[in-house]
């Protein structure tokens, strides 16, 4: 209870709070990742985006990692051609 009092008082501080007469989302997130303290609840506090921009960052994650699936494809292929070498070479 303490705790929760406390990051909203910070929150509410630091914030836009004074402003509006309110504490927001936003106040919160922010005080999760700027402040030190509060730094472990940055995951459960994330900034709000909007959900195309989600959306998008998907969408380039799925390209990078289809891309680096494929440089990892290519580079097994390369060792299996090197150990079929050394064992010709060994023979």
């Amino acid at each position: 209870e303490l705790f929760v009092q406390y990051l909203a008082t910070y929150s509410y501080k630091h914030g836009r709070g004074k402003e509006k007469n309110a504490l927001t989302y936003s106040d919160l997130s922010h005080t999760a990742e700027e402040c030190e303290t509060f730094q472990f609840l940055a995951d459960i506090l994330p900034k709000k985006i909007l959900a195309s921009k989600y959306l998008k960052m998907l969408e380039k994650e799925k390209r990078d990692g289809e891309a680096g699936e494929d440089d990892e494809e290519e580079e097994e292929e390369e060792e299996d051609e090197n150990a079929a070498v050394d064992e010709d070479v060994g023979s």
